[in-house]
């Protein structure tokens, strides 16, 4: 008779569990290769390459589609010491297929004088612009790093992706030395001694501005949170405006508290006003609502620099009030 309580085999016991473990492991592989096999198939590459002027490379296992090229146009030092682009001198967009079409995320390497003009292009052709700053510390000439993201066809993606490249390539080509300052063609140079005349921003911004020495400036506060204590202007949350120079010779400098969702629109209308975007970022973590902050400097007469900072505050819905004050 069949000893029915004899000990199992503990070497047969490990063999059967290493099989299954492989097992498993191999149906994950198969199971992960057929979500991403699919999507790299569906993505048009060699529709990409032509859209972005550029010769991209397949991640097969994650289905992305990548192009690249490196900042070599222009020599770049950092802490004295030059700087090849393979050490982060390089502009790049990934694509990947989705179920309404595809997604573009992507990190731009610019100049100071090419940052904005860029910016828009990205902006006016659908793309969204999530984070501008730096990488480096004593870089010469100074870089930024532009990142952007989009979604919709890849006829759409990718050709907003070369608009951005080629807006950068015009300002290069006839001067390959960037900027040393904004354009100040037809400028005089900002006064020495402030002399804002406060009433009438106070009347465009409908709050009585702070003024110190000539300067006038603006703060506007919005609530949030951050781990369950309730945050404000004075903790950090807020929208300002600082202005400088005379009425007629003014400069505006200034950072903007927004929600994800304002982001973009606000940016849109801030540039349209032909006000500099000069970094985007986050100053808190773990905060509700997620807030997103952007700097900015203008150049113009007070009134007109008013204007279009308060056309931003309205898109973002930070002030009660429908329209500019005329």
């Amino acid at each position: 008779m069949r000893n029915t309580f004899a000990p199992k085999d503990p070497n047969k016991q490990e063999a059967n569990k290493y099989n299954s473990m492989k097992q498993i492991l191999t149906a994950g592989v198969i199971f992960a290769a057929s979500i991403y096999a699919p999507l790299a198939a569906d993505l048009n590459t060699a529709r990409i390459d032509e859209l972005t002027g550029l010769k991209g490379k397949m991640n097969e296992k994650e289905g992305v589609y990548r192009v690249t090229f490196p900042r070599a146009d222009v020599k770049v030092v950092v802490d004295g010491w030059t700087m090849p682009p393979f050490m982060g001198l390089g502009t790049w967009a990934a694509f990947t297929e989705t179920k309404s079409g595809a997604m573009v995320m992507g990190d731009t390497v610019l100049f100071e004088d090419e940052v904005n003009p860029a910016m828009s292009a990205a902006l006016d052709n659908g793309l969204n612009v999530t984070a501008l700053h730096n990488h480096f510390f004593f870089d010469h000439p100074k870089v930024f790093f532009m990142h952007i993201e989009g979604e919709g066809t890849i006829e759409k993606l990718a050709s907003a992706v070369r608009k951005v490249y080629d807006t950068t390539k015009a300002i290069r080509g006839p001067n390959a030395k960037p900027a040393e300052s904004f354009p100040t063609v037809g400028q005089t140079p900002i006064p020495e001694k402030n002399s804002i005349t406060a009433g009438p921003l106070n009347e465009i911004f409908g709050m009585q501005g702070e003024s110190k020495d000539g300067m006038v400036k603006f703060t506007i506060g919005r609530p949030a949170q951050m781990h369950g204590v309730k945050i404000n202007k004075d903790m950090g949350v807020n929208t300002w405006a600082a202005f400088a120079g005379s009425d007629g010779n003014a400069v505006v400098d200034g950072d903007f508290a927004v929600t994800e969702d304002e982001l973009q629109p606000v940016l849109k209308a801030l540039l349209k006003e032909k006000i500099n975007i000069v970094a985007i970022h986050q100053h808190m973590t773990h905060e509700q609502p997620r807030m997103m902050f952007f700097h900015y400097w203008g150049r113009g007469s007070a009134k007109d620099l008013a204007q279009a900072v308060k056309g931003g505050i309205l898109v973002g819905g930070l002030l009660e009030v429908s329209s500019p004050l005329p």
